[in-house]
């Protein structure tokens, strides 16, 4: 019965691992989180009623990251952890950028080359997935 309350109780989200082709190879787009902008993030948030997981994490990669993009596939499985909001599930996605739009946020992004991301990742599940998508990049 706990599991399943749970269930109910948990925020689902998506996010985007955005890659890009630049001069010195592929790089990763981080951004500054909300709630603690010394730490740089993969862009994600709350999945809409009706929205797919792979819609959400395009819409908050142009949401926060000003880019639009093509979901490639899922990343690893979706990462559970608590919050002050409660549980969350967050399933990430593989995003090939496209092109730059007008910000709606103020959030600071930058592009890192693939081998400098995971020395500005904190967590070891942010980590993990990169490494999941590195490999899905080489396949």
């Amino acid at each position: 019965m706990r599991a399943s309350i749970i269930a109910l109780l948990r925020i689902e989200q998506a996010g985007g691992i955005v890659f890009r082709h630049g001069g010195g190879g592929v790089e990763i787009l981080l951004v500054r989180a909300k709630r603690d902008p010394t730490l740089w993030i993969f862009p994600k948030g709350r999945i809409e009623p009706g929205e797919s997981a792979a819609d959400a994490a395009l819409r908050e990669t142009e949401e926060e990251a000003a880019i639009t993009g093509d979901v490639l596939g899922p990343v690893g499985e979706p990462l559970e952890f608590e919050s002050g909001r409660g549980p969350i599930r967050v399933q990430y996605f593989l995003i090939k950028a496209l092109r730059d739009i007008e910000p709606t946020e103020n959030r600071e992004r930058r592009w890192f080359p693939i081998d400098d991301v995971a020395g500005n990742l904190v967590y070891d599940s942010a980590r993990q997935l990169l490494d999941e998508a590195r490999a899905a990049l080489r396949a």
